[in-house]
């Protein structure tokens, strides 16, 4: 039986920076997960501006490292594609030069980016990472948490335990009570091709909103070797309502649409369609309790509008490592305390979840939506808004701005 002060569940992008973290500040602690990486996980598998900035504060190195991995593709923009067609081209850094500039992103399959992020896991003596260890149960202790398997045996205790097993987390569900919420929840689909026509030769990712599949959209992400992450997202609560098929409505757009069809004519699909659910912090929840921090998507924090989810994992990696750190070193587990952890992620990205939520409502109205990308080809602040939401240019001391948002909707600089 191991007893740790701090425990991790989920060795993702939030739990593996946590550990990091921590590492790097001098505190040990246990990571498990039920996987053996390297392991797949349904993604988009874009990584934007603010993973890269996140991988630097774990390490100078890990940007380099990574845009040197044979794995990945540097990304330089968003090719957002309106209901009307109409496409706008948003490049992470205007007038970017390849040659010279470092990537403001990179496009890489979850089974070799979070497989990245657990090499370097394995490089730290004060993790105690163990893999295939499937944790069916926790039960609280008078000072913290006990984790079982399925047959009942005792893997481990520890003091504070920080939850970043995915958004199916059992713990989030049944111990802090996030409710699976149609409004507030995104069902997925992901599948590979090779041989797309008509892929960026600068690798910006494309986001379609074709308008009798809105308020979903469809994404075309390129990959190495000539591959690319092709997939649709939708609201739970429209899937429901309108009884949609999502695996039936993918390929019909693939097969018929006049822009897309002729690009997949070609095209391969490697192996199965697979889906995924998608908890969005379109809603604030509470992001801890007695002796437990929530973190990634088991705290319910993608993005409502792009559907992105490895930055804010990230994110909040960071946070809970620094208040674990806190509450081990001052003996201070409670939920009172623990809420500095809340105040602390949602202060970082409490205002941009809101921006996309109000963009997310945008797409049920597609002659708004048709306005507002039209107005964007010739509105410099919005377009950096856009952009923005997927790098790590903070929106929040501009979004507490009155004169932001007269520039949003009227032009200007």
């Amino acid at each position: 039986m191991l007893h740790h002060d701090i425990c991790i569940l989920g060795a993702g992008p939030g739990g593996a920076t946590a550990a990091l973290h921590l590492a790097h500040a001098g505190h040990r602690c246990l990571l498990l997960d039920r996987a053996t990486f390297p392991r797949d996980k349904i993604c988009g598998d874009a990584l934007s501006g603010k993973v890269l900035s996140e991988l630097r504060r774990i390490s100078e190195e890990l940007p380099g490292r990574l845009a040197a991995a044979p794995t990945q593709v540097p990304s330089w923009g968003i090719d957002f594609f309106a209901p009307n067609g109409r496409r706008l081209a948003i490049p992470f850094k205007p007038k970017f030069n390849k040659a010279t500039d470092r990537a403001a992103g990179h496009v890489a399959k979850r089974l070799d980016f979070d497989n990245f992020l657990v090499e370097e896991v394995r490089r730290h003596p004060e993790i105690d990472f163990r893999e295939h260890v499937d944790v069916a149960r926790t039960e609280r202790t008078p000072d913290g948490w006990q984790l079982f398997d399925k047959a009942g045996q005792e893997l481990a205790t520890c003091r504070l335990l920080l939850v970043a097993n995915g958004a199916q987390s059992d713990f989030a569900r049944k111990v802090a009570g996030h409710a699976l919420e149609p409004d507030h929840h995104c069902a997925g689909l992901r599948t590979y091709y090779d041989n797309v026509a008509g892929l960026s030769p600068d690798n910006f990712i494309e986001l379609h909103f074709i308008k009798d599949f809105l308020p979903g959209y469809l994404w075309v992400f390129p990959l190495p070797n000539g591959q690319a992450n092709v997939g649709v997202g939708m609201l739970s609560k429209t899937v429901a309502a309108k009884k949609i098929n999502l695996r039936q409505r993918l390929d019909e757009i693939l097969a018929t649409h006049p822009t897309l069809a002729p690009r997949f004519a070609q095209a391969r699909r490697l192996g199965p369609v697979r889906g995924f659910g998608l908890p969005l912090g379109s809603k604030r929840r509470p992001l801890s309790g007695a002796n437990y921090l929530l973190l990634g998507d088991a705290g319910s924090l993608i993005d409502p509008f792009s559907g992105e989810g490895i930055s804010h994992a990230m994110v909040s990696g960071r946070h809970a490592a620094h208040w674990a750190a806190q509450a081990v070193t001052t003996a201070d587990c409670s939920p009172a305390f623990l809420k500095n952890y809340d105040q602390a992620v949602y202060n970082r990205l409490g205002q941009e979840l809101r921006l996309s939520r109000v963009m997310q409502r945008l797409l049920n109205f597609p002659s708004l939506f048709n306005i507002v990308a039209n107005r964007a080809a010739n509105n410099p602040t919005l377009a950096e808004t856009l952009s923005a939401m997927f790098m790590d240019l903070d929106l929040r001391e501009r979004l507490r701005q009155p004169r932001f948002y007269f520039r949003l909707l009227f032009g200007g600089k």
